[in-house]
């Protein structure tokens, strides 16, 4: 039987984890650790876990590294988790870090849009990035794994498979992400206040929001050329649930088959996804006539796509569940993959 920990079991991502590993046959939760001194029992912080799990937190505060796990899944915000990370691996103890913190594999790109020093050199090149359609075999044999971002997740795969064969202007991408007020954490600000975000939808962080780096950052990685985007997040008023629409411009003629140019259709788009992720237990094409919905991923670790020909676009449709396949259903994802489990293990 593994044993997990959650480090800033509070969050609302960690209540997705708990509830997934609940559930988990080869999995046990053995601590639980909190930025507070009162070691409340999560069941008090989460009345939804009364009778399942009622352990007591305990406070982290002193960054001593409990014995009793193998894994631990730290939920703490960005410039904070690089101090706790570094603890555990010398431990010998494995890590799953929800925080942006070793997501970069360039210290100077994370330094630049999270302004300060990162504090764990080592960790951060040595990371590898927790996206099991993309690198899982470097999952199989890390001991540290930065968790994609929610926005990421959604916006990588819809546009991998379209640059990995070249097809599309790597420069020329527009991203319209749309989010649930989950997306935006747990810790009261004035924008999730109900009267705030109730009735309403609006943009923000236009033109600097942290995860249009990330996406640049993995998508050049992976298919080795510089990737640039426009991205554009909004805010709507659901509690959890995602919705990218990303428009590229292909490299050749699309439906008019001109001379000297290849003619891209429907079904060639679609058939190049179903062959790129015909092996993704957790990736969903629609059919030509279906869009995806949040409301058929939301609880999943699913990502719906679609995609459609233009007259001189081409767009990628994705859904994911922000809390699931964009954080907490992604993590247990990558553990399993880590650990050698069923990689649906939980998750189905």
């Amino acid at each position: 039987m593994l044993k997990v920990g959650i480090i800033g079991a509070t969050a609302y991502t960690s209540l997705e984890l708990i509830k997934i590993l609940l559930r988990h046959p080869e999995v046990k939760i053995t601590y639980l650790g909190v930025r507070r001194t009162d070691r409340p029992k999560i069941s008090d912080i989460f009345p939804a876990l009364k009778n399942l799990l009622d352990l007591p937190c305990e406070t982290i505060e002193q960054k001593e590294v409990p014995e009793n796990i193998d894994l631990a899944f730290i939920t703490l915000p960005p410039t904070i988790s690089m101090q706790y990370v570094p603890l555990f691996i010398q431990k010998g103890i494995k890590v799953i870090d929800f925080s942006a913190d070793y997501r970069f594999r360039d210290k100077a790109l994370y330094e630049r849009w999270y302004k300060t020093q990162h504090a764990d050199s080592k960790g951060i090149e040595t990371a590898v990035y927790g996206l099991p359609e993309l690198f899982r075999e470097e999952i199989k044999s890390t001991a540290l794994i930065g968790n994609p971002g929610c926005y990421t997740t959604a916006t990588i795969l819809a546009l991998v498979p379209l640059l990995t064969k070249g097809l599309v202007f790597p420069d020329d991408i527009v991203v319209d992400a749309k989010s649930g007020v989950s997306g935006r954490g747990r810790e009261p600000r004035e924008d999730t206040h109900y009267c705030e975000c109730n009735e309403n939808i609006e943009a923000y962080s236009v033109g600097g929001h942290r995860h249009s780096p990330e996406i640049e950052h993995i998508l050049s990685i992976k298919t080795k050329q510089k990737v640039s985007i426009q991205f554009v997040p909004h805010l709507v008023p659901m509690n959890r649930g995602i919705l990218c629409t990303v428009y590229v411009k292909p490299k050749h003629g699309i439906t008019t088959g001109k001379a000297g140019y290849l003619a891209l259709s429907d079904n060639d788009v679609h058939g190049l996804y179903k062959e790129f992720y015909s092996k993704e237990p957790f990736v969903r094409l629609k059919e030509s006539n279906e869009t995806p919905k949040t409301k058929d991923v939301t609880y999943t670790n699913f990502c719906d796509i679609a995609t459609k020909v233009t007259e001189n676009r081409i767009i990628v449709i994705s859904a994911i569940d922000n809390l699931l396949k964009g954080a907490a259903g992604q993590a247990v994802q990558n553990m399993n993959v880590m650990f050698g489990f069923d990689e649906k293990m939980g998750l189905l």
